[in-house]
């Protein structure tokens, strides 16, 4: 069913709703915004397939923190570096909370570290960051997994015989195989049916979560669970990629050895065991379920859609292609790329950079919430106030990046090709709620891409132009393409 003809069907229920429920009186001193129609808000002048288009127009109007209705609920826009560091750093505290968000919330329920709030959100993600930790996180161990799987990677890449191929399945597929390992400390083949659909699964719940529809649905959820429509797959997709991670978590405990600990499974069972006498229960079943959930889903489609746009940007630009051969070429040779090289080949590593600068992946992090009443450059947020920060914004800011919107590794170089860092380059969001990941998609985003290029010069099959289009969805994906990989001599 179209979009706006579900909202319009219903309206009359929402008016009723309004009538019995009422609404929150914004605060006299609250952000300013595009004034709101009664029941859907600012709904009508959204780009419904790419907010994050709407909220960058609205920021020029009303400034870097402005607010915006949707249905009946207030929100506030955090727009350009320094507004979103202000919040999220100087403020960490206060912006740190996690509001419920219909969809996500009826599939986690709270639990996890994703969208989990409060206590239980402090203890998983403390949790999983020690544990990522040890099973390797920024350490030589993972960094020999990824190199093994880079080496897989360019085999498969290989068998192509430089003939066109979708590339999307093999890079999600080797990407998750690096998560996999620490969640369970399994290997899958590129082509394990088990694998293929837990990918399916999460790739796409990606799509649909960017929709108009789901939009909707986290408006009005109350309303929009009695109404068919692609939101139901969510729900059906994620109960397929948690019956798999509970049947492997119960077949784990019965052979669970508290002094030999092979991953994050393990790792959380123990404390499970640990927090029997507790009164405070978080080692339970159900957080354990959600909280693989996230680090799956989340260690495997952002790192490979980045590793998707980098093949993309240098069939775009193969003169800078070049370059980063040359560099690979003269600095490693034919050696195992490793990240002790990061140091030595500058222009790889500000290409790296510019490619999950330009690409974006998550052009709007998902909300926040205030913790407790904050006034921030001048305005009250009373507790409770839902956050958007807007990290496009962030990465392509007019202050910080020279040409924002042209794909430009001398984002990231100086006039004597050394790499510099560049404050507004925050493409895993920054403060507290920042990915809990980053130090591991750092890690694959080097190896993976400099091994490719290593071993392959990219181009599109013959007569096709490249296109650097978005499509729809949660995150910033490619347009479906199909790559050429011309093995290097």
């Amino acid at each position: 069913m179209d979009p706006v003809s579900v909202l319009l069907s219903v309206v009359v229920c929402i008016f009723l709703y309004k009538v019995f429920y009422g609404g929150k009186g914004a605060s006299q001193n609250f952000p300013p915004g595009p004034k709101p129609l009664p029941l859907i808000g600012n709904l009508h002048m959204m780009n419904m397939k790419k907010p994050h288009l709407t909220f960058m127009e609205f920021s020029k109007k009303y400034g870097p923190v402005f607010s915006i209705q949707l249905g009946l609920n207030k929100a506030i826009v955090l727009c350009g570096a320094d507004a979103v560091k202000d919040a999220l750093i100087n403020h960490g505290d206060e912006f740190s909370g996690r509001p419920k968000i219909p969809v996500f919330d009826q599939i986690s329920k709270g639990y996890g570290v994703v969208f989990a709030d409060g206590e239980n959100w402090k203890v998983m993600r403390r949790f999983a960051l020690s544990t990522l930790r040890d099973f390797g996180m920024g350490r030589k161990t993972i960094e020999d997994t990824i190199v093994e799987e880079s080496g897989c990677l360019v085999e498969t890449f290989k068998s192509h015989e430089a003939k066109p191929f979708d590339n999307t399945l093999i890079l999600n597929a080797a990407v998750a195989n690096i998560i996999v390992h620490i969640l369970l400390n399994h290997r899958f083949e590129y082509q394990d049916p088990t694998l293929i659909k837990l990918i399916k699964s999460v790739s796409e719940n990606v799509k649909i979560a960017g929709s108009p529809i789901v939009m909707l649905y986290n408006t009005y959820p109350s309303i929009m669970g009695w109404i068919p429509g692609s939101h139901k797959t969510v729900f059906e997709n994620f109960q397929k990629l948690s019956n798999f991670l509970k049947e492997t978590f119960t077949k784990r405990r019965d052979q669970l050895d508290v002094n030999d600990q092979r991953d994050l499974i393990d790792a959380f069972l123990v404390k499970q065991q640990e927090e029997k006498s507790s009164s405070k229960k978080f080692f339970h079943d159900e957080n354990l379920k959600v909280l693989l959930g996230d680090l799956f889903a989340a260690g495997m489609e952002t790192t490979s859609t980045t590793l998707r746009w980098g093949i993309l940007m240098m069939m775009k630009y193969p003169d800078i292609q070049k370059k980063v051969q040359d560099e690979i070429d003269r600095v490693i040779g034919s050696a195992e790329p490793r990240l002790e090289h990061r140091k030595q080949i500058p222009y790889t590593d500000a290409v790296i950079h510019e490619i999950q600068r330009f690409a974006n992946l998550v052009p709007i992090v998902l909300p926040h919430s205030i913790t407790e009443d904050v006034t921030f450059r001048g305005y009250f947020l009373p507790k409770g106030t839902q956050v958007i920060p807007l990290l496009i914004s962030v990465m392509q800011d007019k202050d910080y990046f020279q040409k924002p919107e042209e794909f430009y590794p001398e984002h990231f170089l100086d006039s004597k090709g050394n790499f510099v860092k560049n404050e507004a380059f925050l493409p895993f969001s920054v403060g507290k709620r920042s990915c809990v990941g980053e130090t591991l998609a750092k890690m694959e985003l080097f190896l993976f891409f400099t091994k490719l290029l290593q071993n392959f010069t990219f181009q599109p099959p013959p007569g096709v132009e490249v296109q650097l289009t978005c499509g729809d969805a949660l995150t910033s994906i490619p347009l479906d393409h199909q790559i050429c990989a011309l093995p290097r001599s």
